[in-house]
């Protein structure tokens, strides 16, 4: 499973749905795996915010015990028919195009991806409400 950067970042700033993301992880530890675009993405968060700790924290924690994936560089000049074509921003058209080359579900918090109706790609969408 590709775990989507919102779950990482509802733990790390303990956010409203933290318990709720933290107990999927848990639950799949030995199951999931992140893009190579979420590592980044937490670390200009974490670093934004003024608290390179808990990117430090996420590191220690879990680079190693997941992989780190990317997308080949053949696949890059689909982006922005991907994002046209399902009206996503670029960096959840990335999450898409991860999930579906590597051929995993894809779970997040996003609601950009609530009403995808997507052949290709099984979101699992986490939420309490």
């Amino acid at each position: 499973m590709l775990i989507d950067t919102n779950v990482f970042l509802e733990i790390l700033l303990e956010q409203e749905q933290c318990t709720l993301c933290k107990q999927f992880i848990a639950d799949n530890f030995t199951n999931i795996c992140i893009s190579d675009f979420t590592l980044h993405s937490i670390g200009v968060v974490t670093f934004r915010k003024k608290k390179p700790e808990l990117f430090n924290r996420f590191t220690q924690d879990m680079l190693s015990h997941i992989d780190i994936l990317t997308l080949p560089k053949s696949n890059y000049e689909q982006m922005n028919t991907i994002a046209q074509s399902l009206n996503l921003d670029f960096d959840d058209a990335y999450q898409y195009s991860i999930a579906k080359y590597y051929n995993l579900k894809l779970v997040t918090l996003d609601k950009d991806f609530k009403n995808l109706n997507l052949d290709d790609v099984e979101v699992i969408f986490l939420s309490q409400n």
